[in-house]
């Protein structure tokens, strides 16, 4: 397993981690196979979406503001919102490998969303040989 570290410098963002995971594959050398992408993070996620136009990333951020506001909630720390929205959006996706290459649509990317920054995270890549 590969640990790897980001900074996230806001509260909410959806960071693109997709050459990260790329360098990753390349670096073991897997030409088929599958990629694990895991976040250990209550308050954070990982989604698959669009990576070519970045208003994508600006709506989804302000739709789950907008389905799930920052009120007062019972959890004493303050950021049942952000333990909500992670929920929503997943802690991994399971990709495959083809040629040594993610087998991604045209448009996809692989995005780290953090609802509880800024904060130091880890994101946890498995990569299993066919």
């Amino acid at each position: 397993m590969i640990i790897h570290e980001i900074n996230t410098p806001v509260r909410e963002v959806m960071m693109d981690i997709t050459n990260i995971v790329d360098s990753e594959i390349e670096k073991c050398g897997v030409r088929d196979g599958s990629c694990i992408v895991f976040v250990p993070h209550t308050t954070a996620g990982i989604t698959l979406n669009e990576n070519a136009d970045p208003d994508v990333k600006c709506d989804i951020m302000l739709s789950l503001r907008e389905m799930i506001p920052d009120i007062r909630f019972k959890h004493v720390e303050g950021n049942s919102d952000a333990h909500i929205k992670a929920s929503l959006i997943g802690s991994s996706v399971n990709l495959i490998i083809e040629n040594g290459k993610l087998a991604l649509g045209t448009w996809q990317g692989i995005f780290f969303c953090e609802f509880d920054g800024p904060r130091k995270r880890k994101i946890y890549i498995k990569i299993v040989k066919s």
